[in-house]
């Protein structure tokens, strides 16, 4: 029952992460692709969580933990970029 719950879900989060993608390619703002790629993220780490627990690995758990930091600094950097034009001061 565990297995079916899982699958279900990972279906779901890589619906949500399609719609994000369609998000991308089609909003109007910077501002909205980019809040569309930081949901993206968080997506594609829910999604690596679950495959961790299906196959019950920890190796997902660290991978998810590692791009976790990296999408927090790009939407962090990216954020910079459009508000003042440069990231580094």
């Amino acid at each position: 029952m565990m297995t079916i719950a899982l699958y279900i879900a990972i279906l779901s989060f890589g619906v949500a992460l399609l719609m994000n993608i369609w998000v991308v390619a089609r909003a109007e703002g910077v501002g909205d692709r980019v809040l569309a790629l930081d949901t993206m993220v968080i997506n594609a780490i829910a999604m690596m969580i679950l495959y961790g627990i299906l196959h019950a690995t920890p190796v997902y758990f660290e991978v998810s933990m590692l791009f976790a930091m990296v999408g927090f600094i790009s939407t962090v950097a990216y954020c910079r970029f459009m508000l003042r034009g440069n990231i580094i001061e």
